[in-house]
């Protein structure tokens, strides 16, 4: 990923405002570094199938990254999950203030847009890439789960309600970032396959995450823990016994269908998913 830590470095949001702050602000979470999952995965696909178009797709991957980023922003907001930490540093309305973090996570949202509006790809493909992002991002995806857990919070929902929740807060946008490297070498069906896989393995990711809530320290997880008491996580409905069972139930589910992928496709992807598959153990 040292590549695409190069690009977005080079591409960083800047503004020619007056404001003394802002474009500190804007570049603040991002190059705080994180996981870039879901960039890894969009790029494996691509390296996988077309890797003539990996520096075309990097655009794609870097938009990804700023709608997630914008997500993380507001989560950690007051009125959200309020917490003073995130990949390893002081959120931005501790080290600002609540309105500049409003605003950058509203900045970045639409600049994720005018980056993949900008990349080298034909306006064809722009428009399904679009579609993609904002439809697994937006109302109907990342929002409406971030929405779900905010309105249900002290309210404790079944389990298959908190696997519909978590798959629009978190699995989908995972999911469209196998499928969107799939729509950038022009294999759709193989888009479908890998958007369904993604969705599994987005369910997974935030189970392990809850999981990783109880088990780790604020330091060792890079933001704050044992903060979701009151959430509809995985561990506050099942318990950590159960959670660890459906984790492992699914990762084995994960495991066996990556052996159906084609040769290529598997071995670019082995070395990122058998690390996230198996993160909860």
């Amino acid at each position: 990923m040292h590549k695409f830590e190069a690009f977005l470095l080079e591409n960083l949001p800047k503004s020619t405002s007056i404001h003394p702050t802002y474009e500190a602000a804007l570049q603040e979470m991002l190059i705080a570094g994180g996981k870039r999952f879901r960039p890894a995965l969009l790029l494996g696909v691509v390296k996988a199938l077309n890797p003539l178009m990996l520096d075309s797709a990097r655009h794609a991957a870097y938009a990804i990254e700023l709608l997630h980023t914008y997500s993380l922003i507001h989560d950690d907001l007051p009125a959200m999950d309020d917490s003073p930490l995130r990949r390893g540093k002081p959120t931005l309305h501790i080290v600002y203030d609540e309105v500049t973090a409003i605003l950058v996570g509203d900045a970045l949202n639409t600049y994720s847009f005018e980056v993949l509006s900008n990349a080298p790809f034909s306006d064809a493909l722009k428009v399904k890439l679009v579609r993609e992002l904002a439809s697994n991002g937006g109302l109907n995806g990342m929002v409406l789960g971030q929405a779900i857990d905010c309105y249900f919070e002290n309210q404790p929902l079944k389990v298959e309600e908190i696997k519909v929740l978590h798959t629009n807060k978190t699995a989908k946008l995972i999911a469209a970032s196998m499928k969107m490297g799939a729509l950038i070498c022009g294999n759709e069906e193989l888009a479908d396959k890998l958007y369904e896989f993604g969705i599994k393995l987005g369910v997974l990711f935030q189970i392990q995450d809850d999981i990783l809530d109880v088990t780790q320290s604020s330091e060792e997880a890079g933001k704050l823990t044992n903060n979701d008491e009151d959430k509809n996580s995985f561990v506050t409905i099942l318990g950590l016994d159960e959670a660890m069972r459906e984790a492992n139930v699914l990762a084995e589910q994960l495991t066996e269908e990556m052996q159906s992928f084609d040769e290529s496709l598997r071995s670019e992807l082995s070395p990122i998913l058998t690390k996230y598959i198996n993160r909860h153990k």
